[in-house]
């Protein structure tokens, strides 16, 4: 039979393994398109809140040297978790990185307009290479989605403004898969 100390340590292993579990992050991607899901196999291990801008120039279109557009260039964005803390940075490539120095750089695979036109599009990438021992050396797909902002700039692009460099705020959610278990 068991003693009343045996009862109270069985309890209090219970609780704090209990209380483990509900403090560990659990990543749980939204239910997406088909052609932003994941591969089989893969399973997502990080959620990444990214608040940054996404950086145009006004530049002539490629083949058309008198016509110009509103041409992207490069995201520019700080990762958090859900409490703030800091994860790394997001930057051309399009490239993940984290603080302690791995990386991960994408390849977009599929897009979706997302819920409205006011963002830029949800999209699901491929991993074309990554580096370091970290989590995101072991990425092999990243989701974009929950955009918010990051359009190309409605002010009209010419001869007159070309060259011109504009830094539109926007946020977005990144999950992370790696092949599982």
């Amino acid at each position: 039979m068991p003693t009343l100390h045996s009862r109270v340590l069985v309890t209090a292993t219970a609780l704090f393994a209990v209380a483990g579990c509900a403090t560990s992050p659990v990543t749980i991607p939204p239910d997406l398109p088909a052609q932003l899901r994941a591969p089989a196999g893969e399973l997502p291990f990080l959620e990444a809140l990214a608040t940054g801008v996404q950086i145009y120039e006004c530049a002539p279109k490629p083949g058309e040297s008198s016509a110009f557009a509103w041409t992207f260039r490069a995201p520019e964005a700080t990762l958090s978790d859900r409490s703030g803390r800091a994860l790394g940075k997001h930057y051309a490539g399009p490239t993940w990185e984290s603080l302690d120095g791995s990386k991960v750089v994408g390849q977009v695979k599929a897009s979706d307009p997302g819920p409205g036109p006011a963002a830029i599009p949800w999209l699901l990438l491929t991993a074309r290479s990554s580096s370091g021992t970290g989590p995101l050396a072991q990425a092999a797909s990243i989701q974009r989605v929950r955009t918010a902002g990051g359009i190309a700039p409605t002010e009209r692009c010419s001869a007159t403004n070309a060259a011109q460099i504009a830094r539109v705020p926007y946020s977005a959610t990144y999950y992370f898969y790696r092949v599982g278990p």
